[in-house]
């Protein structure tokens, strides 16, 4: 399947955007897994898919440079207001429920397929970190920042948009093939 196939797939299943992906773009950063420590989304510390438990940068990159290319997908939505969180959650489970299912559908067909999606992984109510084993480590999913990208960044590099304009809220994950 070529990368034009990849992002017709992904528009079929919802999304609102998609596009081809460079993998030599990706570039894990340290500013980020600092961002992810100060703890402003609450879950450092407190998932299997984020720092600290997920892997290092070092391990990141080791990683990213057995991939060449892939597609970046949005989801796109439009709260009622800048005040609407119960709206901006939803735009970004919708952007979940799209993700993991066209994910798990990939997954067929290409096993080492790499998937990060838009914020923490949550499958579970509460994460079994760090009690227990994760309950779900195939579905498990590490957002793009707790990897160590600027999502903003691998959008620009790669000739799609990230901010759609005042009133709108976007979320943005990724899918890597080898």
């Amino acid at each position: 399947m070529n990368i034009s196939d990849f992002a017709a797939r992904a528009l079929a299943f919802g999304f609102t955007s998609a596009g081809p992906l460079d993998a030599a773009t990706l570039l894990p950063r340290q500013e980020v897994r600092d961002m992810c420590a100060a703890d402003r989304c609450r879950h450092y510390g407190k998932s299997w898919t984020c720092p600290p438990a997920c892997p290092s940068l070092e391990e990141n990159r080791a990683l990213l440079a057995k991939y060449k290319s892939g597609i970046l997908v949005q989801t796109t939505g439009t709260p009622e207001d800048e005040f609407d969180l119960e709206g901006m959650v939803e735009i970004g489970r919708e952007h979940m429920r799209r993700f993991h299912a066209l994910h798990k559908m990939l997954r067929e067909d290409y096993p080492r397929l790499l998937a990060l999606g838009a914020g923490a992984c949550e499958l579970c109510g509460a994460c079994t970190y760090p009690a227990a084993p994760c309950r779900h480590p195939e579905d498990a999913l590490t957002s793009m920042e707790a990897f160590g990208l600027v999502v903003s960044d691998a959008c620009t590099a790669n000739g799609l948009k990230y901010n759609y304009g005042p009133g709108t809220m976007t979320f943005t994950g990724c899918f890597l093939v080898e």
